[in-house]
């Protein structure tokens, strides 16, 4: 390959770009080669350029937009913390401390990409349209989850439980451990947890065994058909009254029921403090059955007689 040993001629003057200048110098025999070096470092001066222009005028709004994204998440987030932990708020509700909690972080990050956008020179109405835009695009693709943030809120307003409240809700029952956002926590008594949608509960029928102070426990107890049925009733009603767990007001109550195959069913009634209710519910048919023994009442089991006829 032959090689031209000569020197590259500066552009003339009154070139307007640098192919022309490029385009005259291999006119000339100039070197393929030292072209594209003298090339490249004219890209590498202008980018060089531009960046110190970025630097100079963008350089500091991105700066403060770096310090404001970080120093913003860092107060939200203590914020956050502060709403759950905090004394000042330990007047409230604990379901609202969580819910108000989550809304916050939410929001707020929000707002500190919002004022990022604008530091850094983002037209405000473009801001807008763009969130306007994934909006309603989110809001298409997850209907779900707002409508459980609807639920949420629904929650918040009319209470129909809080958290520590022992509840029945789509089948399944527990305490209230968290109210969220977009869902609400139960714990069941075999330690379980249970996550069911806020849309979800908010729009089904909840059983609240925890909104009265007082409760009532009622099972039942059998009895054999020869015993006296004044007897058993004041035998039940001595039993539920010493238990630890019942309380005076209102007072126990025991009747019979019903009648089955081979004995009389007895209903008891106890009342006792809702925080009780698990207690007595455990303890009180041990005592009903030592009391039983103790005072000679028969609790049959089913059995059949049967008479055979000799021809």
């Amino acid at each position: 390959m032959t090689v031209f040993d000569i020197d590259v001629p500066a552009a003339e003057e009154g070139s307007t770009s640098v192919a022309e200048a490029i385009y005259n110098g291999i006119s000339r025999g100039v070197d393929t080669a030292e072209l594209k070096d003298g090339l490249s470092r004219e890209k590498l001066s202008a980018f060089w350029d531009s960046f110190i222009e970025f630097c100079t005028t963008k350089g500091v709004d991105l700066l403060i937009a770096l310090v404001v994204l970080f120093v913003g998440f860092y107060i939200v987030k203590r914020l956050t913390k502060h709403i759950r932990f905090s004394k000042r708020t330990e007047h409230l509700d604990p379901s609202v401390r969580t819910f108000f909690a989550s809304f916050v972080s939410i929001g707020g990050k929000i707002l500190i990409v919002i004022t990022v956008c604008a530091i850094m020179g983002v037209p405000m109405s473009s801001v807008v349209a763009i969130i306007g835009s994934i909006g309603l695009a989110i809001g298409l693709a997850l209907q779900g989850a707002l409508a459980n943030i609807a639920g949420g809120f629904v929650i918040m307003a009319f209470k129909p439980f809080k958290v520590g409240d022992y509840i029945t809700a789509n089948g399944d029952s527990g305490t209230v451990t968290d109210i969220g956002l977009f869902y609400t926590k139960i714990q069941t008594l075999n330690n379980s947890v249970i996550i069911v949608p806020n849309s979800t509960i908010s729009n089904q029928t909840v059983k609240n065994d925890s909104a009265m102070p007082v409760r009532r426990y009622e099972t039942t107890f059998s009895a054999a058909y020869g015993c006296d049925v004044d007897k058993v009733c004041a035998v039940l009603l001595k039993t539920a009254s010493e238990n630890a767990a019942s309380v005076d007001a209102p007072a126990p109550n025991a009747f019979v029921s019903s009648h089955s195959d081979s004995a009389v069913i007895y209903t008891v009634q106890v009342w006792c403090r809702k925080e009780d209710y698990l207690a007595l519910k455990e303890s009180l048919a041990g005592e009903v059955k030592k009391a039983f023994d103790a005072e000679g009442i028969e609790i049959p089991f089913p059995q059949r007689v049967v008479h055979i006829d000799k021809p």
